[in-house]
Formats: C-alpha cells, sequence, structure tokens
C-alpha cells in the first residue's frame, strides 16, 4: 500500500508542477506587459508635461553665447519656448538669434527670440537690462542663471580682486538679476527661477577657492529663495553638473586676473552640453527641486563630505598635494 501511495504521489507531482508552471507563466505575462504599459505611458505623460510646461512660455538664459547656455538656448527653442538670449557680447547674441529664428522643430511652433546686451558683473547694468528684459514679451516665465566664470589658483597667490570678480559674475550678478525680476513674478504668482551652479557648490576641490565660494553663496541663496517664494507659487531648481566639455577652464582666471587658457583633461572628458542642456529642461519640466549632474565620484564624493569628513579631507588634501607637484615637475 505504501509503494503503490508513493508511487501515485510521484506520478501526480509532475502534473502538479506543470500546472503551477503553467498558471504562473500566464499570469506573470500579462502583469510584465502591464507594468511595462504602465511605465511607458508614466514616460509619456512626464514627456507631454514637460514640453507643455515650456512651450510658449518666455525663458531668459544668461551667458547664452557659449557652451551650455548655447545649447539650453537650441533645446528650449527646440520645445517652443520664447526666448530672451542674454551676454556681453551683442554680435555673438545676434548670430545665435539669427541661427534659432531660420531653425524649425517638427510639431513646436518656434519663436524668433530677442536679445539683451549687458554685463552680468556690472552691478549698475541689472536694473536696466532686467526692465530691458521684461518688455520684450511683458512678462518671464522662467529664468535660467546660467553665466559664470572658471578660476584656477592658489588662496596665498590670489588677489582679493580676483576673488571678487569671480564672486561678481557667479554671485552677485544673478543674485541681483533675479531680485529685479522676481517681483513681477510674485505679482503674476508664477514663475521658474533656475541656478546652474556646480557639483564644487556642494564639494570645495584645491585650487579653485574662489569659484567654489561662490557656486557655495549660490546653493545657499537659491535654497532660501526656494522656501520664501513658495508661498507664491514660484518654483525653484539649482543645477549642480559635474565636468561638462566646454571652454570653462579655457576661459578661468588664474591667481593674477590672466586667462588660465588651458583645457583641462577632467572638462575635455565631460559630458556634451547638449545633453546636460536636454537634462537641464528635463528637470524643468518635472519641477525638480536640486539635481545634481554628475558622474558616480562626484557624486558619491557629496555623501563622503558628509558621512566621513575626515576621509574626505585627507583625500582633498592629497589631491592638493599631487597638483602642486604637477605644476612643479
Amino acid at each position: 500500500m505504501r509503494s503503490r501511495s508513493g508511487s501515485s504521489a510521484t506520478q501526480k507531482s509532475p502534473l502538479r508542477a506543470r500546472v503551477m508552471d503553467f498558471i504562473t507563466s500566464t499570469a506573470i505575462l500579462p502583469l510584465l506587459l502591464g507594468c511595462v504599459g504602465l511605465f511607458s505611458l508614466f514616460k509619456l505623460l512626464q514627456w507631454l508635461r514637460m514640453r507643455a510646461y515650456i512651450r510658449n512660455a518666455v525663458v531668459v538664459i544668461t551667458g547664452a553665447t557659449s557652451g551650455l547656455g548655447r545649447e539650453c538656448a537650441r533645446v528650449f527653442h527646440a520645445a517652443g519656448a520664447r526666448l530672451v538670449l542674454c551676454g556681453r557680447n551683442a554680435e555673438a547674441l545676434e548670430e545665435l538669434s539669427q541661427e534659432l529664428a531660420a531653425s524649425r522643430a517638427p510639431e513646436v511652433q518656434t519663436h524668433k527670440p530677442y536679445t539683451v546686451t549687458f554685463d552680468l558683473a556690472d552691478p549698475g547694468a541689472i536694473a536696466g537690462a532686467a526692465s530691458e528684459i521684461l518688455q520684450c514679451f511683458g512678462h518671464v516665465d522662467v529664468l535660467i542663471n546660467n553665466a559664470g566664470i572658471s578660476y584656477r589658483g592658489a588662496i596665498v597667490d590670489t588677489s582679493p580682486d580676483v576673488d571678487k570678480r569671480v564672486m561678481e559674475t557667479n554671485y552677485f550678478g544673478p543674485v541681483a538679476l533675479t531680485k529685479a525680476l522676481l517681483p513681477a513674478m510674485i505679482r503674476r504668482r508664477q514663475g521658474h527661477v533656475v541656478a546652474i551652479s556646480s557639483i564644487q557648490g556642494k564639494i570645495s576641490l584645491p585650487f579653485r577657492s574662489a569659484y567654489a565660494a561662490s557656486k557655495h553663496a549660490t546653493q545657499a541663496f537659491f535654497d532660501c529663495l526656494r522656501a520664501e517664494v513658495e508661498q507664491h507659487d514660484i518654483e525653484v531648481t539649482v543645477i549642480s553638473p559635474g565636468y561638462i566639455h566646454t571652454n570653462l577652464s579655457l576661459n578661468a582666471v588664474t591667481a593674477d586676473g590672466s586667462k588660465y587658457g588651458v583645457m583641462d583633461e577632467t572638462t575635455a572628458q565631460g559630458r556634451s552640453p547638449v545633453q546636460v542642456a536636454q537634462d537641464v529642461l528635463a528637470a524643468l519640466g518635472k519641477k525638480k527641486k536640486d539635481v545634481v549632474l554628475a558622474d558616480l565620484m562626484p557624486s558619491l564624493a557629496v555623501y563622503l563630505r558628509t558621512l566621513a569628513p575626515g576621509l574626505f579631507f585627507r583625500l582633498m588634501a592629497s589631491r592638493a598635494r599631487k597638483e602642486r607637484k604637477s605644476k612643479h615637475s
């Protein structure tokens, strides 16, 4: 009897297994397909919302004639934004404006950009520039504070005038322009302020003191601004990219105020400004508050600075020794 029952159980086991496999497979497959479908629908809705958010919006971009600013102009123009391009070089601004006006984007109505020429580092130019910006379309929906200057040098060798120059361009200028345009946004209860900061606004690298200081100040100011204007339904986004393949290091100032004129290896191997500009557009469309656009190691360094500061400081000291040695070799 035991032998028969054991044999019967053995015979039933493969059949039971096949039945369970069939039930499991037929249940999981539609579930997986459904999950994929829902995820695809979610991403599509996100994309449509992003496009709708930017389409016909008045977007002001500072530092628009080169690097990330130029690519942001192209990306936002293709998304249907009404652009106000700002910079110091009137000829370069007009050239970019004509380029964009001649381009067409599929399924999106594009608009001829306006241009406003001024130096962000000149405190006396900000009020007039803000007034001219508002006259272009009557209001501003999005302000992208992108203009900036980099720095390379040892603290002990750097003139305070150089520190002030970097701070004027990277911090005081964007702050002044933001304050000049903010009241109009508050009256409309609508607006989005964007600060293009840097990963160096979260961690500090040796021989980048003036730049890192300006970006730390930028991060702090716009974090405060976000909290204060939330009651007026105004969004604030801080974007912190890592290295971008632009001319930023070439145009950096040195300890004595002269031009650095060197394409750093890290900059040369940086992300494409086109890709970063697309990420900026996506961050705005999703109304993100704070975005880090950096590779794995710089991103980990941000957490290391908080969780293991002693180790972080030793690594930075080691980096400083290596940089100092390479300069003297």
